[in-house]
């Protein structure tokens, strides 16, 4: 039976930084979730002390979570009253506020938009800078020069310490590098897309272009919505959970005989599909941190002793990988 190590997370170091994060993070787009308990104060609070009690230090959010837009950032700027020194606080702009922010006729990544969102985060989060400010989305209408310009003030401002993306492609990736470089920028950290077991498309261009300039990587939907996490079957799993709620079509859509023998794969080394899990995805090359959501501070507890539980060797690396083909 493999030995299992129920360590608190460890830590990493982001991208090509001096940022160190938890290697277990909590992603935070369930703060203000209508129908959750965090949707909440009292349900994000309990969640956010249960991180910290954890010693997850890495918080990631967006302005536009929340039933309405701006509410998880609102809720954690109360949860983390007292506690903004011990935790790395990320969030994102360029997403769609419908308007909360003022108009931006599109161009979140301008200048004049990206100066508004800052301070609307900054005002929600209260907190005087945000450790890594990330671009929600690509910005089809402003040049990347521009965004990383107004960024690289906001660095120099004390306002915003590293920088990073979201759902960029590979070559949208390498154009920032290179124009950061030409434009003598502070370049982007880290990078944050969808990566999981069963969403594996960003092995095609996003993985080698985080590696060919030495980014962070950063999954998002790194359970697939909570599949891996060992509680479902074809038949259904918790009542109330988001799955069942959300989005039915990732238990249809799963691919049950892999599943199976995923879960004859964890039974043989005696360790649960979380701990797997979080193992084979730390093991990836430049993941830094899986930021995982929880709505309860039990699965947050799950999640941070998971993340040190197993280290899986390079066989059983491959034999999850060849379970899910890319």
């Amino acid at each position: 039976m493999a030995e299992i190590d129920h360590r608190a997370p460890e830590y990493r170091v982001l991208g090509p930084s001096g940022l160190v994060v938890s290697t277990v993070g909590l992603g935070c787009n369930n703060f203000g979730r209508a129908g959750t308990r965090t949707e909440s104060q009292e349900g994000t609070t309990a969640v956010v002390d249960a991180a910290v009690d954890a010693g997850i230090t890495f918080f990631d959010t967006a302005d536009v979570y929340g039933r309405e837009r701006g509410l998880s950032e609102t809720l954690m700027g109360v949860a983390l009253r007292g506690k903004r020194e011990r935790v790395v606080l990320a969030t994102k702009f360029g997403g769609d506020m419908q308007g909360s922010n003022g108009p931006d006729w599109g161009a979140r990544g301008s200048r004049r938009y990206v100066r508004l969102a800052v301070e609307a985060s900054l005002r929600r989060l209260q907190t005087d800078w945000i450790d890594l400010y990330q671009l929600h989305v690509p910005d089809p209408l402003t040049p990347i020069e521009e965004t990383l310009d107004v960024l690289d003030d906001l660095i120099t401002e004390g306002k915003v310490r590293y920088i990073g993306h979201s759902n960029l492609a590979g070559w949208q990736i390498a154009d920032a590098e290179y124009t950061a470089v030409l434009g003598g920028h502070p370049k982007f950290i880290s990078a944050q897309n969808r990566y999981n077991l069963v969403s594996r498309e960003a092995e095609d261009e996003v993985l080698p272009a985080v590696d060919a300039y030495g980014l962070g990587f950063l999954p998002f939907f790194p359970l697939n919505n909570g599949l891996f996490t060992g509680n479902f079957t074809r038949d259904g799993g918790p009542e109330g959970s988001r799955i069942l709620r959300e989005r039915r079509n990732v238990l249809d859509d799963a691919p049950w005989e892999a599943m199976d023998a995923y879960q004859r794969f964890c039974d043989d080394r005696g360790i649960s599909m979380l701990e797997a899990t979080f193992g084979w995805l730390l093991a990836q090359p430049n993941l830094t941190s899986v930021i995982a959501g929880a709505t309860k501070p039990e699965q947050v507890a799950a999640n941070a002793a998971a993340g040190s539980a197993w280290h899986p060797s390079a066989e059983d690396v491959a034999a999850i990988s060849e379970l899910f083909p890319a």
